[in-house]
Order: C-alpha cells, then sequence, then structure tokens
C-alpha cells in the first residue's frame, strides 16, 4: 500500500513539472507572436509591408553609412602613412601633398598670350593650366633614359606625370614605356614628341606633318591610344606647326613654366617661383648626361614643389 502511495507521489510530481514547462513553452510562443505582430510579419508575410502610396521606403542601408565613412578614413590614413614610408625611403625631405581631387569640367585652355599664330583654330600653346588650386604638372620629355628606378619610385609616391615621347630613342625599348603607361593606378599618358626631335620651325609643312602625324601612328600602334597633347621639341613651332598637330588629333600644345635638373630648377618666369597650374619640364637622363639620376632629379623637383606647398596633378586630367 506504502508502496502505491509512493508511486502516485511521483506521478503527481511528473504531472506538475510537465505542466510548468507546457506553460513556459506557450508563454515564449506567446512573446514571439506579439513580436511579430508589431513587425509587421507573420505566418504568410516574410517582409514589411509596402510602404502607402506616395510615401516611400525607409533605406535599409542608412545605418550602415557612418561605417563607411569610417572605413574610407581609415583608407586615407593608411595611404597617408604610406606616403610617408615611401618619401623616407626615397629620400624626399617630405611627403608629396596630396592633389585635390580634378574638376568636374576641365579649364577652358587659351594660347597664352605672346605665343599665337596667325591661323585660327590650331590647337593652343599655354605654359600653365588657369586654375586656382596649388597645383603643378609634371612632364617628361624625349625618352632616351630608361630607368626602372623611375618607375618604382613614382609608384610608390603615386606622384603622376605625363612623358612626351621621341621614337628615335625609345623605338629600342618600347617595353619599357609600355610598363611605364601601366605603373600607376590610373595610368601614366604617352604623348607627342615627335619622331626625330628635329627643330620644326626649319621644316616644311609635309615634312612636320610627317614629325608629328608619324609619332601619333607610332604611339597608337605601340601603345593603343592615339595622343591628344603634342610638345615641340625644344620648344619651337610656326603656324605650320600647329596646323600640322591638329589635322592629325592634337588638342593642345602643352610647353613649360619651370624645368627641373637633379642640381637645380630653371625658371621661365620674371620671379623665378611656382604658380598654381604651372607645367613642369623634365628629360629622361642618367648620370651620363647629368650630375645625378632619374631618382636625383625627382627628389631635386619634388623638395622644391613640397616646399612651396604645392602638390603634383595629373596634367591630362585638367587638359
Amino acid at each position: 500500500m506504502q508502496l502505491v502511495r509512493q508511486k502516485e507521489k511521483k506521478m503527481a510530481k511528473g504531472v506538475h513539472r510537465s505542466r510548468r514547462t507546457l506553460g513556459a513553452a506557450l508563454a515564449v510562443a506567446a512573446l514571439a507572436s506579439a513580436a511579430t505582430a508589431c513587425s509587421g510579419a507573420g505566418p504568410d508575410r516574410t517582409a514589411p509591408p509596402s510602404p502607402a502610396s506616395g510615401r516611400q521606403a525607409p533605406k535599409q542601408g542608412a545605418a550602415a553609412a557612418p561605417e563607411s565613412q569610417a572605413r574610407k578614413a581609415e583608407k586615407l590614413r593608411l595611404q597617408k602613412a604610406a606616403r610617408a614610408l615611401a618619401a623616407k625611403k626615397w629620400g624626399l625631405a617630405k611627403p608629396p601633398l596630396e592633389a585635390p581631387a580634378p574638376p568636374a569640367v576641365k579649364p577652358k585652355i587659351t594660347t597664352r598670350k605672346g605665343f599665337e599664330t596667325k591661323s585660327e583654330g590650331v590647337p593652343p600653346v599655354f605654359t600653365t593650366v588657369p586654375t586656382k588650386e596649388k597645383i603643378v604638372f609634371l612632364t617628361i620629355d624625349d625618352g632616351s633614359e630608361k630607368d626602372p628606378e623611375l618607375l618604382r619610385m613614382m609608384d610608390e609616391l603615386k606622384i603622376p606625370y605625363s612623358a612626351f615621347l621621341s621614337d628615335y630613342v625609345i623605338s629600342d625599348d618600347y617595353a619599357y614605356f609600355a610598363r611605364m603607361q601601366k605603373s600607376q593606378k590610373g595610368g601614366v599618358v604617352l604623348n607627342n614628341h615627335t619622331l626625330n626631335h628635329r627643330y620644326l620651325p626649319g621644316l616644311s609643312y609635309s615634312r612636320q606633318e610627317r614629325e608629328i602625324c608619324g609619332m601619333q601612328d607610332v604611339i597608337e600602334k605601340k601603345f593603343g591610344k592615339r595622343p591628344t597633347l603634342f610638345r615641340p621639341p625644344y620648344g619651337n613651332y610656326n603656324d605650320d606647326t600647329l596646323r600640322a598637330a591638329g589635322s592629325c588629333g592634337i588638342k593642345a600644345v602643352p610647353l613649360w613654366a619651370a624645368e627641373a635638373f637633379p642640381d637645380r630648377m630653371e625658371w621661365r618666369e620674371w620671379d623665378r617661383d611656382l604658380h598654381p597650374g604651372d607645367i613642369v619640364l623634365t628629360h629622361f637622363r642618367g648620370e651620363e648626361d647629368w650630375k645625378g639620376s632619374m631618382a636625383d632629379m625627382v627628389r631635386r623637383v619634388m623638395n622644391v614643389i613640397t616646399a612651396k606647398g604645392y602638390a603634383v596633378a595629373k596634367l591630362e586630367d585638367y587638359v
């Protein structure tokens, strides 16, 4: 009899435990149901209801915007740190300054006063790009020296530059300039400096046309893109030069306001200084021709540019 009562007590306790478990489960289910009802989702709805007519649905990614800005700021910080390390590696006094974003609309380029010719509608000749930003443009002429150190240096320092090439000195190593073209993010533009670097005003129109348009063909064939910028050798040109250049796709003729060497700067302007939008010229030369290497020249010109508070921008973003 006592054994029967003990079994009955155990069964009663089991029933009470089962009831408590079931009650808890029902409570959880009720809370889940209430939450589902508040969110607008239910057994037959897997997404929030569509917005009423004339209203816009809330933007799902809005909350992620601050995180995106934080990532952008961190990326810029890392880029700045990498540039500082590169400047130290390459012996610059200070890291190059960051150029501002290029303009949405390129400035109107006109021929510099005193550089005009009698023909109308020819490509403009200029030494400075119209801008108020403290930027200058670095350009390198001919292609005689093919220094692999230059490609590494300019890429690591993130310094944009434009090349103006002559076929008579690049034809022994087109591959070097193909590497140059792809050596930076956004590319290095290869422009026209004639086939043979002749003094153009001393040539007939037809011979000038061959020098300029022939180089257009070489660059298009070897590097895939026909240039729109042309620099005459020595900066010398006449009316025939500009007409011939225009006939084969040249849109502008940038000269220069300053010239860089490994041991000095030379200035075109009376105040011997840089100005917003100035074009700086240098050449592909090595220690056989200069008192230093291409890397020495870059150090010299960048120390001057940075010390004067200027950044280097990409010429083709403005012209």
